[in-house]
């Protein structure tokens, strides 16, 4: 392993990663890499949190705002760029920061993901007309003919896994389960992961706090310009699901205001769940955690190593 490191900067959303990767990527001399899937889109800033533009002024950021919304992006090809951009900002850094909350991005980068092939456009056609049409059940039951292995396994109210599955079946004519090996994948670089976390009442305060903030910036206005693209995978985001039962009229505003607060609390128990079993994380308390205590931390890793 060569000296280049890439630190990576996680934690549940709204604990603290932003400034925290500014202030680092400032002393190193380096960019920061976004790991946040729904930050890659355009047009959803206010929602996602996306860096904004004094940010993007204090550092040069990749992976923001780089896409239009009805762009098909997956972890696979997030690994697939990160790792050919690292190729190249490592010949002019030796340490890179990587930043964001989306686990699944995050372990691509980190521990590579199964070498799944991607869905053509005609079998993603067909699976979803199939579930808009039939809905989830008859598509557990072809499940759990094609690949009975995976549907022990599978969240079965999660759809989007469910139809990911049978595309591969379709697809390929092989189970979805013959290609998750789950091997880690080596990286000619030394990764340093160091998650924030914050007492779950605060953090929780902090949640909510964004979402206020949030809507003082104009997500409602931000959602309706949307509003008409809201069938898109990009759009199946809290902030925006709530928003758009506002412009259906089915809710009041206030309920969907609350509604954006506990869901992104959901989801930031979902972060920490899946973050938690993970020994290769270094976790840090962001309420004493300045960019000083971060930088002797990451000197006293590589040393150690």
């Amino acid at each position: 392993m060569n000296c280049k490191t890439l630190v990576v900067l996680l934690g549940p959303t709204g604990v603290g990663k932003t400034e925290l990767s500014l202030q680092l990527a400032e002393l190193l001399g380096s960019p920061v890499l976004n790991a946040d899937s729904r930050q890659i889109y355009r047009d959803i800033a206010i929602g996602t949190a996306a860096p904004t533009d004094e940010d993007l002024a204090r550092v040069k950021h990749y992976f923001v705002h780089t896409l239009p919304l009805d762009a098909y992006y997956s972890a696979a090809e997030y690994e697939k760029e990160v790792l050919a951009l690292l190729n190249d900002l490592f010949q002019k850094h030796d340490t890179i920061v990587l930043s964001g909350g989306s686990m699944m991005y995050i372990d691509a980068v980190t521990k590579g993901i199964d070498d799944i092939p991607t869905v053509d456009d005609e079998t993603r056609n067909l699976l979803k007309r199939r579930f808009e049409q039939e809905g989830l059940e008859p598509l557990l039951e072809e499940l759990k003919l094609m690949d009975p292995q995976y549907y022990d396994l599978v969240d079965k109210k999660n759809h989007k896994r469910v139809i990911h599955a049978l595309e591969i079946c379709y697809m390929t004519g092989k189970t979805y389960t013959s290609f998750r090996t789950n091997t880690y994948k080596q990286r000619p670089f030394r990764i340093l992961q160091f998650g924030l976390r914050r007492e779950r009442e605060h953090l929780f305060e902090r949640i909510n706090a964004r979402v206020d903030l949030m809507m003082l910036h104009g997500l409602m206005d931000e959602a309706r310009r949307v509003y008409p693209l809201r069938h898109l995978n990009a759009l199946n985001t809290v902030g925006y699901k709530e928003l758009f039962k506002v412009i259906d009229g089915a809710w009041e505003l206030p309920m969907a205001v609350e509604r954006i607060k506990k869901n992104t609390r959901v989801y930031a128990k979902k972060q920490m769940t899946w973050y938690q079993h993970d020994a290769n994380i270094h976790w840090l308390d962001a309420d004493k955690m300045n960019v000083s205590e971060m930088l002797k931390v990451i000197e006293h890793e590589i040393n150690m190593e």
